[in-house]
């Protein structure tokens, strides 16, 4: 045991210094890039001639676009922000299933790589796996509903989702108007300056601090690289739906997403896939599982010990197929049924290569890599009663296997066995949420039900407590910030900053359910958002913060502010309309005009 000990020290201690080499590496292109954005603006500055001296702090990220990305200031003078140029396209229920093609079928991203949609090196060719689409040929025979134009009512009706959505337009343009009339493209084009929000509610392990000082973390299709302290963010965009599921390579610059299945500008649908890319340079280095995916790629994860060469994944396909892939090459290197039931984590061992860990309803598995299949053992839990759910894992210094579950139970997996060689039974009331293991050997678990942060030491003695207040949710994600600082994700979507022996504030928050009411306020930076979480929101597009929040008794599905600002009124799915003061949020009136949903919610000017 001395030997493997020993032997086990040593592989430490090399990762410790492989991870402040690529540290160092990391910082080097941080600083290479920074440069980079201000010789741009020096050339641009000197292009207009001369202006007033700014700090360096402001004058540093110019609106500079990259590949797959953009580079974005926060302004000074508060501007609102633009819509997504990335977001083009919405994906249908029906989209949501397994592509099959046999004729390969290709486009060029923006950063010049050739994308294949057919068959490819990571074609379906699944080992043991049931499709879970109906047909290839309904599939391919699905088509988007067109628009329809009413002259007698005046509107034109799209729909988004299946959902139809009437639009009322203007009536000195109704006995003209031509739906089938193409319009030329407008010359300018939109940049994306700041998104807000986070995906908390049903996505896990997404929370991530790079050695840049940005924390890395999604929503809808874009993934935001917000640096706190300078209030400044990045986009990769290059999706064309929604991420589910991030992973950072060892080396702290290469990131790897997954995504839902997409659809394109003229209605096809889009496999999902993995995209592998740059941190500092936001460029696409490589697309992964073009046509092998089902539905949804949920977990992703870089292996360790090989310098990260491997990357696995499972997919949100009936039998949840667990893959490993030479992601450099582009190749699969192995596939098998994971499980029937949801699949919640997938992450490769520190130490072994070849040994991958999964978890989810009712099931932990330990997968062996041996050529080009995976060997699966079942973790036995003996004595132990078996949980309903295993939601999280991670790992110890000395490579034990980490487990949460729904029990509240922490449990410890000894290296290289199947077995548990301790237990914390009750270490939260209610679910496990997620474990974060720190670099001084320190375990933070989150709790669901009871909202606490719990840290242990290395022989699981509890260190400290402190519990999220209930207004942010429970934990869904907790990762090591810089210094003492940790990162919470929670299930209303917020992202939280803080340390374990003091407070949390929020740093990103959203809205929980669909987001459909959207009003721009005539004279000031601020803008009002309503959904069908109840929330009803106020923001300053200055701060990119809450002015105030309210909850209303209803779904909320539109909103519009008064020509004076001074009350905004907001519709709902009932039939019912609020107004409300925007100075105070008190409510002023409320109507109801019938019990169907009002999509539109206008002041006469």
């Amino acid at each position: 045991m001395e030997v493997t000990d020993r032997i086990a020290s040593l592989e430490q201690r090399v990762q410790m210094q492989e991870d402040d080499i690529q540290l160092l590496k990391s910082a080097l292109a941080d600083v290479v890039r920074r440069l980079n954005i201000t010789e741009e603006q020096q050339a641009m500055q000197n292009k207009k001639g001369p202006t007033k001296a700014r700090p360096l702090v402001q004058t540093l990220p110019l609106r500079t676009t990259v590949n797959n990305g953009t580079v974005l200031p926060k302004k000074p003078s508060g501007s609102l922000p633009s819509p997504s140029g990335s977001r083009k396209e919405t994906v249908s229920p029906a989209a949501k299933s397994t592509i099959k093609r046999t004729s390969s079928a290709e486009r060029v991203s923006p950063g010049g790589r050739r994308e294949s949609y057919g068959d490819s090196k990571g074609s379906r060719n699944r080992t043991g796996s049931t499709s879970s689409s109906s047909s290839g040929k309904k599939n391919s025979e699905s088509k988007p509903k067109e628009p329809m134009f009413s002259a007698e009512e005046g509107y034109v009706k799209m729909f988004l989702r299946g959902r139809p959505v009437t639009m009322y337009m203007p009536k000195e343009q109704v006995e003209s108007y031509n739906l089938e009339a193409k319009v030329e493209l407008p010359a300018k084009r939109l940049k994306l300056e700041w998104v807000y929000g986070y995906r908390g509610r049903d996505c896990r392990s997404n929370l991530y601090l790079l050695p840049t000082g940005e924390t890395v973390y999604f929503i809808a299709s874009v993934v935001v690289l917000f640096n706190v302290e300078e209030q400044l963010q990045r986009h990769y965009t290059g999706h064309n739906d929604d991420v589910k599921c991030l992973a950072v390579h060892p080396d702290r610059i290469t990131i790897a997403t997954g995504q839902v299945a997409g659809t394109s500008k003229d209605g096809k649908q889009l496999p999902p896939h993995v995209r592998v890319w740059d941190s500092v340079t936001l460029n696409t280095l490589h697309v992964i599982g073009m046509g092998f995916f089902d539905r949804a790629v949920t977990c992703i994860a870089f292996s360790k010990s090989n310098g990260g060469s491997s990357l696995c994944s499972v997919d949100d396909s009936n039998d949840h197929v667990l893959s490993v892939w030479d992601w450099q090459k582009e190749e699969k290197l192995a596939d098998v049924k994971c499980s029937n039931e949801a699949v919640f984590a997938a992450d490769f061992h520190p130490t072994d290569t070849n040994i991958i860990v999964t978890c989810g309803k009712s099931h932990l598995y330990f997968w062996t890599l041996e050529g080009n299949s995976l060997v699966k053992k079942q973790g036995l839990f003996e004595k132990q009663e078996k949980p309903k759910f295993v939601l999280c894992v991670t790992f110890s210094e000395n490579g034990d296997t980490i487990t949460g579950d729904s029990s509240g139970n922490i449990l410890i997996w000894g290296k290289g066995t199947n077995r548990i060689s301790h237990a914390v039974q009750g270490a939260h009331e209610g679910g496990i949420f997620a474990l974060c293991m720190l670099r001084d050997g320190t375990l933070v678990s989150g709790g669901g039900k009871d909202r606490k942060l719990i840290s242990w030491n290395g022989n699981y003695q509890k260190l400290h407590k402190t519990e999220i207040p209930e207004q942010f949710g429970p934990i869904r994600t907790v990762a090591e910030g810089k210094g003492d600082v940790v990162l919470i994700g929670t299930t209303r979507n917020f992202v939280l900053q803080g340390t374990l022996s003091g407070d949390f504030f929020p740093i990103t928050q959203g809205h929980t359910d669909e987001l459909w009411g959207l009003a721009v306020h005539s004279s000031k930076p601020q803008f009002f958002t309503c959904g069908h979480d109840k929330h009803i929101t106020l923001w300053d597009a200055t701060t990119h913060r809450p002015i105030w929040n309210k909850i209303v008794e209803d779904p909320a599905q539109s909103s519009g502010f008064h020509p004076s600002a001074s009350v905004v009124a907001v519709g709902t799915l009932t039939g019912r309309w609020f107004v409300f003061d925007t100075e105070t949020k008190d409510l002023v009136t409320v109507h109801t005009d019938g019990n169907e949903q009002l999509s539109v919610m206008r002041y006469s000017p």
